[in-house]
């Protein structure tokens, strides 16, 4: 992982609704696009709170946490049928190549970014599939979220995408985050 994990006994605040002034449910679902059928992946799912957005409406979601107390969080939270819970790091998914239609990170890619994540991703992302990640920018003034030097801003995060092998189709750089948008070449 990058620079830190979330703190589990902290989780219950990763539940709270004010996280959607960052990325909103709307704007969330309209990135990711789910589909009836698909296999996606959460990258950093903590406890469920953007996965159940789009668990309804895929065949297979794995949330992949490195901690297992996340995931536990989840199930006691209530964990939808379609969820699959994976003990992972990104850089080390149990995954079949080409397996996943698609994935997203939310508010977690400066803990799993580096080369080994990045190409990790693009085994197991199939050629066309999509890559969504909103995470907290290094330009921005550090009043959520981890400190700011640990952070990537959109420049950067592209450009580790685009070295991975992935063409970006949307970059945006916004007060305290970056969201970017890559389809698997």
């Amino acid at each position: 992982m990058g620079h830190h994990t979330f703190d589990i006994d902290q989780a219950e605040n990763l539940e709270d609704e004010g996280r959607y002034r960052y990325l909103s449910a709307e704007e969330f679902r309209s990135l990711v696009r789910p589909a009836d059928g698909e296999t996606l992946a959460d990258l950093g799912s903590g406890t469920g709170f953007y996965t159940d957005l789009i668990a309804p409406d895929i065949e297979r979601l794995y949330a992949v946490d490195v901690q297992a107390e996340m995931h536990e969080y989840y199930r006691e939270k209530g964990l939808p049928e379609s969820v699959e819970t994976v003990t992972a790091d990104v850089a080390d998914l149990p995954v079949a190549d080409d397996e996943l239609d698609g994935a997203f990170s939310t508010m977690t890619y400066h803990e799993f970014v580096g080369d080994d994540a990045l190409a990790e991703l693009a085994r197991v992302i199939r050629p066309g599939g999509r890559l969504v990640v909103v995470d907290w920018s290094a330009r921005g003034d550090g009043e959520s979220g981890p400190p700011v030097e640990e952070r990537e801003d959109l420049s950067a995060a592209a450009g580790a995408l685009a070295d991975a092998g992935f063409r970006v189709t949307r970059g945006e750089e916004r007060n305290e985050t970056f969201l970017v948008a890559a389809i698997r070449s």
